[in-house]
């Protein structure tokens, strides 16, 4: 017997689906088990629709699979899919003035043709926002927290530690705010809205309707905002355990090396958040709320109200990435 619209949107989930999205340029890209769906509104109000099966790395390379290796792998397969849905959704909305390819550009494009030029956009687009991450949260805490330790050389590890962690994040949060105050960004969180809403309307067994889905809540704890908090967290602690052993603690104080020990340890983090983040989408208790409720808080900055128009976009990308058997989507 399927559950009825009247129901509060704070009662559990029967059941915790492993779909995913991503917000784009006024549009939104669902991965379910076998396929992706990008669904992109286009200046004349109709849908742009790209559907394509999913090529899992691990399927060639099982080993890319295994427990606190698939983290890392995910994570940048991800990233290379959504800066390409990205990209596609922006055709629909070009620029009044297009810039003129590059020398460089030029070149690959005439040598390799447009479909190399295209790979190599995309490879740089990820390295320059794994450059700009590090840069951010990585490299400016360290080196603030040097200068605000300089007067103070005797200041112990936990110290230093500590206010690095503090100075992280308040970046992390003064960045997220600060993005969500951007007219155009703020429509995408409007999006990212539209996408946690119809998630949760199908784990909840209700039809896929913009009505049904309007009374959802816009928070899910199977975020992708939720995942990048907890990284910062657990990087936060990793750092306080691994600088304070004997051995690491006399070279952690020189910068560079800590930006080193810092990068170093950043897969692990990343691989370990991954587990924790499955762990806590698989488990509704106490222990799992309270480990969730960071990231659900940072979801007051980036998912906002979607209206209709957005949720039909929603649905539609749903609809085209649900599994053909029931239950193949089973967190």
């Amino acid at each position: 017997m399927k559950q009825t619209q009247t129901q509060a949107p704070e009662e559990a989930c029967g059941f915790r689906t492993t779909i995913g999205g991503q917000a784009l340029l006024e549009g939104i890209l669902m991965r379910g088990p076998k396929k992706q769906a990008i669904v992109v509104r286009n200046q004349e109000g109709g849908l742009e629709i790209r559907e394509e099966e999913l090529k899992l790395i691990k399927d060639r390379y099982p080993i890319l699979g295994v427990p606190f290796i698939r983290g890392v792998v995910t994570f940048l397969d991800s990233m290379v899919k959504g800066v390409k849905a990205l990209m596609w959704s922006a055709e629909f909305y070009p620029e009044e003035e297009e810039a003129e390819p590059s020398r460089l550009e030029q070149w690959i494009e005439k040598h390799f043709g447009s479909e190399a030029l295209m790979k190599w956009i995309i490879a740089i687009a990820v390295l320059a926002g794994l450059g700009f991450a590090i840069a951010l949260f990585i490299i400016l805490p360290t080196l603030a927290t040097s200068a605000l330790l300089y007067f103070a050389p005797d200041a112990p590890m936990w110290l230093r530690n500590l206010l690095e962690g503090i100075i992280k994040l308040v970046i992390f949060f003064i960045y997220m705010i600060l993005c969500s105050r951007l007219k155009d960004i703020k429509r995408t969180f409007r999006y990212h809205g539209a996408e946690h809403k119809t998630i949760f309307c199908y784990e909840r067994g209700l039809e896929l309707t913009v009505e049904n889905a309007r009374a959802m809540p816009r928070h899910h704890p199977r975020c992708g905002t939720s995942f990048l908090v907890v990284v910062i967290i657990i990087a936060v602690l990793a750092s306080c355990v691994v600088f304070a052993l004997p051995g690491v603690r006399d070279v952690a104080e020189n910068p560079i090396i800590r930006i080193l020990l810092h990068l170093a340890m950043l897969p692990i983090i990343v691989a370990v958040t991954y587990e924790l983040n499955r762990f806590i989408g698989r488990h509704d208790n106490p222990i799992t709320r309270v480990l969730a409720a960071p990231g659900l808080w940072m979801q007051n900055f980036t998912t906002f109200e979607p209206d209709d128009s957005m949720l039909e976009v929603a649905i539609q990308a749903l609809n085209l990435v649900l599994p053909e058997q029931k239950g193949e989507d089973a967190w």
